[in-house]
């Protein structure tokens, strides 16, 4: 999968403008504060419909009433031109010129996967941070995790007004509690089933990344559930929630929401049995990231039949020269590659050689000529 190009209008501090990208690899050279992120942040908004960095509203050029992306998309020899248009009244996506009502039958057309400095938080932030990486990534690979995932929220609102209620009222109808739960639990078991599933892909493979670019071996991602899932078959996954809802019937009532569940799900990162969180330098975490992303870009190939588009935001920046390139080598020459950085020091000349490369100046992109330009 790659994107061919990309227009630009009313985003952040682009006007209007139009991009022409290499097949492989692409590095967008600024200071900070011209625009150069703000090219992978339009590519994530095409994929996702949403920004990693701020309210969409912000989006918006100032002075203007409206944004647009607008990508070209090549796979597997499929040509699509994908769009988002967002204003303060609506937001709209479109499928070579087709609006698309459902944001799940969007989504998967684009898959990006992002690496920036904020991504620490996933680490070293809250538990609702961690399932949030979870659900971005799942839903660029998964129909059903959005659909299930859409269908669980729902119900969980239900389900938690309705607890309320019994606390605030008497003579209410149990009976439909227990049929609104029966509902949440069967859309709870897929979502358990795809996270299991991803996070045992990732565990396949993070080690010896991690090993690769830090020396330190045994690194793993442990899915914590708070219903303590040891067994991820329907039948026990089902028995399991049943009996936890049963029993806690009374404590949940009491705080008047739903206590057990996928939305109450973490992550910990482990190198044996040490939380790198609590014990890992910052440059271990930091390294942890990066693993993680990395392991990621097979498991998007194996399930969707094509590589992602990877976005690698100041990243470099992070890193020493050593590390950069070992970044470097584990990005298949399969792959398109975005990259922003402050300047190309310390980045593999061969690389270099073969990449197409943008100067961004307060708004503006010029194409600069480097070696084979990718070609």
């Amino acid at each position: 999968m790659i994107i061919r190009k990309l227009k630009l209008v009313n985003f952040r501090n682009y006007k209007k403008i139009d991009i022409s990208f290499d097949k492989k690899i692409n590095i967008f050279i600024g200071d900070n504060a011209q625009g150069k992120t703000n090219i992978l942040e339009s590519i994530y908004f095409l994929a996702l419909t949403k920004s990693y960095r701020t309210m969409d509203i912000n989006l918006i050029n100032k002075n203007s009433q409206a944004t647009k992306v607008k990508g070209e998309i090549k796979s597997e020899n499929i040509y699509k031109s994908l769009s988002v248009e967002f204003s303060k009244e609506k937001k709209e996506c479109k499928i070579n010129n087709n609006e698309v009502k459902k944001i799940s039958d969007y989504i998967t057309n684009l898959n990006v996967i992002l690496t920036c400095p904020e991504d620490i938080n996933i680490l070293q932030g809250t538990p609702a941070e961690r399932r949030n990486f979870l659900n971005i990534e799942l839903s660029q690979i998964s129909k059903n995790y959005i659909k299930k995932y859409n269908e669980f929220n729902r119900i969980l609102k239900i389900r938690n007004n309705y607890l309320k209620m019994i606390y605030n009222s008497s003579g209410v109808d149990m009976r439909y509690l227990e049929s609104v739960t029966e509902n949440l639990v069967e859309r709870e078991i897929d979502i358990y089933q795809e996270r299991k599933r991803f996070i045992d892909f990732i565990n396949d493979r993070i080690s010896s990344i991690y090993e690769d670019i830090s020396g330190i071996k045994n690194f793993k991602v442990s899915y914590v559930t708070n219903v303590d899932l040891d067994d991820f078959s329907k039948e026990k996954i089902r028995e399991k929630l049943i009996a936890k809802y049963k029993n806690s019937l009374k404590k949940e009532i009491e705080n008047g929401m739903t206590l057990y569940g996928p939305h109450r799900d973490d992550l910990a990162f482990l190198i044996e049995y040490d939380d790198i969180k609590l014990y890992g330098s910052q440059g271990q975490q930091k390294l942890a990231i990066i693993a993680l992303k990395l392991s990621e870009i097979e498991i998007f190939k194996e399930i969707t039949g094509t590589y992602p588009i990877i976005l690698l935001d100041d990243i470099f920046s992070e890193l020493d020269a050593k590390n950069r390139n070992k970044l470097i080598q584990h990005i298949n020459k399969d792959i398109q590659v975005i990259i922003t950085s402050n300047d190309t020091r310390g980045i593999n000349k061969k690389f270099l050689n073969n990449a197409k490369i943008f100067k961004v100046i307060d708004g503006n992109i010029y194409e600069k000529v480097v070696g084979n330009n990718g070609k």
